[in-house]
């Protein structure tokens, strides 16, 4: 089996043609553009383009933006359970709790990205791309658990009210404003395209809401007295913050199980790859996420009229990257003169 894999527009690449017996005589390419041959018998043949093996660059400035970040809140959570503990606020509390559960999100996100920046070895053949994966899940589950136990001192403090400094509240909430929304902000152009940084993004800015709502409770107190305010503003939290992040939960636990990435449509892609010329019919397609950003795929063609030639598995490689974001794929090509045994296990 060999791969089309493409990152972007690059060059550097190299085809297989494999089988039972390997062939002494066949010649062997490396350059900028190289082919070089193996023969399976049996009819079957894999392809492989590779271009820009290795893994796409991080944006620019990424891990300046998470110390930033990390240093900043890491500062706002000590102050908001000081103030919390003098003005005796639940919602700041529990504001902190969730701010510390994004420091701990933020040093996971960071690590991930630096993990899925080195390269691959002979044990880590894919390098540790999946991390970014096991980051967005354990931040997920720690986003979570924190909202869990959040949940319940509100339901506490419910029950056994407590005077509140609405003063206190509002200001040190509107420090929380800025901090969070200039955090968030560096990472919003990475959000659209990897999950760990989309995660980061939510959280920042769904505390800078938290934040505004805060003040807002402070406010009400301030001017009715009514301390039941605070801990019915830290049910909303709750229940705002655990709304938000559904969505983030279900998509990390998608990409743990391996499961088709968002946007991707795997009936349309087996459409197309069987309406390509000669392909009669494809069996053992696979489509998951290899990181929180890169896409795989493998797939059998049955092609019964023969090698399909480079160029055609040049443009499979674009046009699988253009049309349907799949960054690295692998096809076998099968003549079809012997049965495959991935087909008959009933493979899709």
């Amino acid at each position: 089996m060999g791969g089309i894999h493409r990152h972007g527009g690059h060059g550097h690449g190299h085809a297989h043609s494999q089988g039972h017996g390997h062939n002494p005589g066949q010649s062997r390419a490396h350059g900028h553009d190289p082919d070089h041959d193996h023969d399976h018998g049996n009819g079957h043949h894999a392809y492989g383009f590779h271009h820009h093996h290795d893994r796409t660059p991080p944006p620019p400035g990424q891990g300046r933006a998470f110390a930033i970040a990390i240093a900043l809140n890491a500062a706002f959570v000590v102050a908001e359970v000081v103030a919390g503990l003098w003005s005796g606020s639940l919602a700041l509390l529990a504001d902190a709790g969730h701010n510390l559960s994004d420091v701990l999100a933020l040093l996971l996100a960071w690590g991930a990205s630096v993990l899925a920046a080195r390269p691959a070895s002979a044990a880590y053949t894919w390098g540790f791309k999946s991390s970014s994966i096991l980051a967005a899940l354990a931040n997920a589950a720690l986003l979570w658990v924190a909202l869990g136990a959040i949940l319940l001192e509100t339901v506490h403090r419910f029950f056994n009210p407590a005077p509140v400094q609405g003063s206190v509240m509002m200001a040190v909430a509107a420090i929380g404003i800025a901090i969070n929304t200039i955090s968030a902000a560096m990472f919003a152009r990475g959000r659209k395209h990897d999950l760990n940084l989309r995660a980061a993004f939510i959280h920042l800015m769904a505390d800078a809401a938290v934040s505004a709502g805060v003040v807002v409770a402070g406010a009400a107190i301030l001017l009715t007295g009514i301390v039941w305010i605070d801990p019915l503003t830290s049910l909303a939290i709750t229940l705002v913050i655990g709304w938000g992040s559904w969505r983030l939960l279900k998509d990390a636990l998608r990409m743990g199980l391996l499961a088709v990435p968002p946007g991707i449509d795997s009936v349309a892609v087996r459409e197309w790859l069987a309406a390509r010329p000669g392909v009669t019919r494809i069996h053992d397609l696979h489509i998951w996420p290899m990181s929180t950003t890169e896409t795989a795929l493998t797939a059998h063609l049955e092609m019964p009229a023969g090698h399909p030639g480079d160029a055609f598995l040049h443009q499979l490689a674009e046009d699988l990257a253009s049309r349907f974001g799949i960054d690295h794929a692998t096809v076998q090509v099968e003549a079809g003169t012997a049965p495959c045994p991935l087909a008959q296990a009933g493979h899709h």
